[in-house]
Order: C-alpha cells, then structure tokens, then sequence
C-alpha cells in the first residue's frame, strides 16, 4: 500500500476509535486518562465521549477517585449488550459458530461437522443454517447484528474475499466464500485466516490486550500465525503473513505439501503426533506407557485427543513426544524473538489442549537462554485464556476489531 495524506474526516474517524479503543482496553477509565494516554486535548476526547454515550456504545459507571485524591472522575466502560458479532470458524473437519456481545463475550457457541464432499455450495448453506440456530438460542435479533467474522484455513485472497486452495480441502480453488455467505446469511462478512482472527481475538479479549508487540500460535488441524505489531495486525502484501508452521526446522526433515522441508507444521500438527507415538509404541518403546494396552487392543483409539489427556497426566511416551514438538516450536519462536522483536508470544488452539503448560515451559526456557536480546529483556510466552473457543472467539472479533479499533490502514489509504 502506497503513502497517501488524509483528510479531517477520517482523522476524526480515527480519533474516535483511539478512543473507544482505550476503553476497552482499560475497562474503566476516566476522561482525564484518555487525554493522558492518547495525546489527545481534553476538548476532543470530552466531544468524542458524548458522541458515544449518545450511540449508546459507552456507558458512563458512577465516579472514581484518582489516586493523589482531588475530584471524582466520572469511569467510562464499553456497555457490552450495545450490539453483538457472529463468528464462524470452518475446519476441514468441523464448523464452529458463536454470538458474542461487545467485550467480545461468546453468549452461545454451537459445533456442527463440516459437511462431507466437494462443494462449497453445501458447506455455505450449512453454515448459514449454524448462525441461524445460533442467532435463535441467543435470542439476538439480526437488527443488533454488526456483522459475521469468518475464519478460514489459508491461504486466502483477503482483497476479493476468496480462499485459495488450502491444502486440506481438497478441489476448493479460488471460492468467493466472503460474497457466498453473505448472500446466504444476509450479513455483512469479514474474512480472515483461523490463525489471524485467534490473534485478533487475544488482543480484543485475551492475553494479548494492550500488548503493543506480540506473537500468536494457533495450533489447530495445523499450525497458524498472527503478529500484532505496535498494536495494529501486520497482514503482510498479501494478506498471509504469520505462517509460522512453514518455518523449516528440521533441514533434511520430511516433504511438506507446500513445497519446504521439515515445516514445523510438518513435524507437530496432529497427524505428526500421532504418528510418533504410534511408532513408539509399536516399537516396545512404551511399555510403561498406559496407551500401551489400548494401541495392542485398536492403535486407532490412540488418536490425538488420547494422546493430550496422557501427556497432561504425565504419560513417559506422550510427554516424550510433546515435548519434544515444543523444542521445534521453540526454535520458531526464538527466531521470531529475533527477527521481529515482540513483548509476548501465545500459544493457543484445540491443538495444545491439556498439554498446553508444557509447550509453555519448553518455549519459556528457550526464550529465556536463546535470544541474541535475553539479557536486556526476555520475551514473555502466555498459553491462550480462550482455550478451544481461540479461533472462533477471534472469529467475532474480526467484526469487533474492524469496526472500533483504530486502523492505520484505513487513516493513511485513500
């Protein structure tokens, strides 16, 4: 995207949402501090606080007294049932749907199975049916709908609205999924990779809220990205930066589809696991293993979700192997530390349910003695709050965070 000046409306379309972003940040916060922390004269933020009180976006939450004493300040606080974001998440195996109200709080989640076959047409209607089932048993009128995240395995075209033969669905080439399900669903729809919009979700909700820098892994069918960066969504030219899973970790390691070697998705995504623990096994490795009796009985009930309850209770060959999949997340998370020099990276996702404290750790005491910067300050590492729901909690706040919070893109385009 070229430079380009602006105008005063969009200044003041940006001041306005400094604003409301400061806000929501701070969850009560008085006027004074929003001209304190924003820069803004006193003047502007009392104009554009009256102008969101009488939207009904803001709410003002009795009076609070500032530490040195003085004069009560009147709190300002985002009024959470002002309207609500739909979030849809579409997994090659499974569609999850949720409401949430402004604070990014899920009112309903529901989970359906993504239907089988090869036609994007069947996925679109049952997906539009899901938000209709989840708009009904929240009991939220379409009218208080801002609109519909959907997230989506990537790659995708972000400028027309398409994604572009991810390589789990099979046969699903250039479909304009954004057009289709807003068609279907009558909402306005905003796109984004399931990585991407977990972040999103941890700045508008989770641990990364107010975090200037930060790094996310959304460990999922495979492993994602986002990066937040001076506190806006680094997207990258085309839309797809993040792919930390396709950083090669492992020179001679197996062929990954996307043409690299030893891809840490390679290596760690559920498949991979899977398939460790299986050869372990099957090798008398595990004989102190309590999957042991289960594999010789059907090695199909060892499958991952198996394997993350093991290895949170401790289990010598699933822990072996998880761990050893947080060493190579590790190596990736120590080249990020480098390279972009963030204040936290968080790992969340269906992925690393039940075992998430250990990829903390491992990736904890890599950041700790890694990077070239460790001795001026060590990079933070926060397992996600939002747990299973990352990605379509995110989903939603795709529609909150385009809609209030402050866009550089929006200020400096034409």
């Amino acid at each position: 995207m070229r430079q380009a000046g602006t105008n005063l409306p969009k200044v003041g379309r940006y001041n306005r949402a400094v604003v409301l972003d400061q806000i929501q940040l701070a969850d009560g916060i008085s006027r004074v501090e929003i001209a304190q922390q924003t820069g803004l004269t006193p003047q502007t933020v009392s104009g554009i606080v009256r102008r969101l009180l009488d939207e009904g976006i803001v709410r003002e939450d009795g009076a609070s007294r500032v530490a040195s004493g003085g004069k009560p300040r009147t709190t300002l606080r985002i009024n959470a049932d002002a309207g609500s974001a739909v979030g849809l998440v579409l997994d090659p195996v499974e569609l999850t749907c949720t409401v949430v109200d402004l604070l990014g709080r899920p009112l309903v989640v529901k989970r359906r199975p993504t239907p089988p076959g090869i036609d994007p047409t069947h996925v679109v209607s049952a997906m539009a049916e899901l938000v209709a089932d989840v708009l009904d048993e929240a009991k939220v009128p379409r009218g208080d709908v801002l609109g519909l995240g959907l997230a989506t395995p990537g790659p995708i075209d972000q400028k027309l609205g398409m994604i572009v033969a991810p390589p789990q669905l099979a046969h699903w080439t250039r479909v304009p999924l954004q057009s289709m399900l807003s068609d279907a669903t009558g909402l306005p729809v905003t796109l984004d990779n399931d990585a991407t919009a977990a972040a999103v979700g941890e700045r508008w909700s989770g641990v990364g809220r107010g975090v200037a820098n930060f790094a996310y892994f959304f460990f999922g069918t495979g492993i994602g990205g986002g990066l937040v960066l001076n506190h806006q969504m680094y997207r990258g030219g085309s839309f797809n930066a993040g792919e930390f899973g396709h950083s090669s970790v492992v020179p001679d390691g197996p062929e990954c589809y996307c043409g690299n070697r030893g891809c840490l998705e390679r290596l760690v995504n559920p498949s991979a696991i899977v398939a460790e623990v299986h050869r372990r096994l099957a090798d008398d490795v595990g004989d102190n293993s309590v999957l042991s009796q289960s594999f010789r009985q059907d090695p199909a009930s060892v499958d991952h979700a198996a394997i993350q309850l093991a290895a949170g209770a401790g289990d010598p060959v699933a822990t072996a192997v998880i761990d050893e999949a947080a060493e190579h997340v590790a190596s990736v998370a120590v080249s990020i530390a480098n390279f972009i020099d963030v204040d936290l990276i968080i790992l969340g996702g269906h992925g690393i349910q039940h075992v998430a404290s250990r990829y903390v750790d491992v990736v904890a005491a890599a950041l700790a003695a890694r990077p070239l910067a460790r001795r001026i300050r060590v990079v933070k590492v926060e397992a996600s709050p939002l747990g299973t729901d990352a990605a379509v909690v995110g989903s939603a706040a795709l529609v909150l965070h385009a809609t209030y919070s402050p866009q550089l893109s929006a200020l400096l385009s034409d």
